[in-house]
């Protein structure tokens, strides 16, 4: 019997998926991937995201502005948003977050700013956020800290121990990628070593983040078996539970009955 998982994020909007979209999104149940949580990275994304899971029956959306592409932000934008997250499919305001790794991204101060707006949304809408924190943690956390009704996840967790079991007490989750499969991925190994397993997801954030043995090449779904098969192995127990549990994990974080 194939364990049935759930990538809790990847992002088959993106144009690397245009060749083959159709045949690949169909064909994931039968390759053991019982769920996909689909997130946006700007308004046009999330409209396709949407979309996507109206035409996917396994196929949910996040509806959000992420920190690299928040440069011409307007707080119009919140309108359609709000709209877009009324629809069924949708279960989650994100991506969103703070990124300063790269130098060209949009200043701080209006990452900041466009992340609280969509914190704020998030609240008032009762939904969680699925957040994206690039060498921001402290930011990242005082943000989170705000607005202590938010729930979310911390996708492509690269934080500290410390900063997970303050997230975790906050009732948030901490998610991984093929990073977790990496020989330089200590960090990632020793949060998921220290964090209950309850407050763990899995995801592939395809098309990037390719695990071993797949690394360097366009990623999907059908990979969130090898960060399940990681997880497993730090933690000790059978794949196969590892499967069972992420799953239930992100239905209930992503009220997916």
């Amino acid at each position: 019997m194939i364990p049935m998982l759930f990538d809790t994020h990847a992002h088959y909007d993106d144009e690397a998926f245009d060749a083959d979209r159709d045949a690949l999104l169909s064909a994931l149940p039968g390759e053991g991937v019982a769920l996909v949580l689909n997130p946006g990275c700007d308004v046009p994304s999330s409209r396709t995201a949407v979309a996507l899971a109206e035409r996917y029956s396994h196929v949910y959306a996040a509806v959000g502005v992420h920190p690299e592409n928040c440069a011409d932000w307007e707080d119009g934008f919140l309108l359609e948003l709000r709209q877009l997250a009324s629809k069924a499919r949708v279960r989650a305001i994100g991506e969103i977050g703070l990124d300063y790794y790269w130098e060209e991204n949009p200043s701080r101060a209006l990452q900041q700013n466009v992340f609280r707006r969509q914190m704020e949304l998030a609240d008032s809408l009762g939904l969680p956020v699925i957040v994206h924190d690039r060498e921001a943690h402290g930011d990242s956390l005082a943000i989170v800290r705000a607005f202590p009704h938010v729930r979310g996840v911390f996708h492509c967790y690269s934080g500290s121990v410390e900063m997970a079991r303050e997230l975790v007490k906050r009732g948030w989750m901490i998610s991984f990628t093929g990073v977790l499969t990496y020989k330089n991925a200590r960090k990632a190994v020793e949060v998921a070593r220290e964090i209950p397993l309850e407050h763990l997801m899995i995801e592939t954030d395809s098309p990037y983040m390719a695990p071993v043995p797949c690394r360097g090449k366009r990623n999907d779904s059908t990979r969130v078996r090898y960060v399940c098969e990681k997880l497993a192995e730090i933690k000790g127990i059978d794949p196969t539970d590892c499967a069972r549990i992420t799953l239930e994990n992100g239905k209930r974080f992503f009220d997916i009955r």
